[in-house]
């Protein structure tokens, strides 16, 4: 049986992004989980594996690990112009250099220090991992916006990368409008306020709990909350998957 709630959370169309906030915290992203990457130069065939290893915004740097194999260090010693391509929880990653690589060390290990790109390729290439609110945790929220004469208040009932399922109590349906865009989402996340717009997908009433439910797709979030999303989805998908291991 389908589920109308996650029918939009499929395959994207790539996205480039070029806001330095948002590129740095993607890297961030393939760095701290460690992602394998893999480094393909142009006009040659064979790919090689490294690892994202230090991302310094304030330098404009970033660090990569020893190839694998590393008979790929002479393509960067000849400054061949390369490309990087990762994976993060089903989005791609990826980004080209065609400046000079200096060869250093980080932690005592050998690395590659490059510009931070300019831009990259952000990619989803599957459904976004959807993470239930647990019963114990409460995420109030409030919807707000030019076309609701008040604010309606509600709870969380899931949360992905791209949107959300809210419940509300009573029948709202005759407030809300699918396909309208609300200016204000406000939603208490366990380590502070997330305010973003969000466009409504689904609407509908069930008579039997006196309730409404209503799915939401964000809209236009900024890369500051893009990363609050991220950060609570991560932290649901980690507390069910200690309770299964329970």
């Amino acid at each position: 049986m389908s589920n109308p709630f996650i029918e939009e959370d499929g395959p994207q169309p790539p996205k480039v992004l070029t806001a330095p906030l948002e590129i740095f915290a993607n890297l961030r992203l393939l760095q701290q989980h460690n992602d394998p990457l893999i480094i393909t130069f142009k006009d040659r065939n064979q790919r090689f594996q490294t690892f994202l290893v230090e991302v310094n915004r304030e330098r404009g740097l970033i660090a990569l690990d020893e190839m694998i194999p590393n008979t790929g260090e002479r393509f960067l010693q000849a400054e061949e112009p390369f490309r990087v391509e990762g994976f993060h929880d089903g989005v791609r990653i990826a980004w080209s250099s065609e400046d000079a690589v200096q060869i250093g060390e980080l932690a005592g290990a050998r690395c590659y220090w490059c510009h931070m790109p300019e831009e990259i390729i952000y990619h989803q290439r599957r459904n976004a991992y959807r993470a239930q609110v647990q019963a114990g945790t409460a995420v109030p929220i409030e919807l707000s916006g030019s076309k609701l004469a008040r604010p309606i208040s509600g709870q969380m009932l899931d949360i992905s990368a791209t949107g959300c399922k809210l419940r509300f109590a009573g029948n709202v349906t005759s407030r809300l409008q699918p396909g309208q865009v609300y200016e204000s989402l406000r939603v208490q996340l366990p380590f502070g306020v997330m305010t973003t717009s969000a466009e409504l997908r689904h609407l509908s009433y069930e008579e039997k709990v006196d309730s409404s439910f209503v799915g939401l797709r964000f809209h236009r979030m900024s890369g500051l909350e893009q990363r609050q999303v991220e950060r609570f989805v991560y932290q649901l998908q980690r507390e069910a998957r200690r309770e299964e291991n329970e």
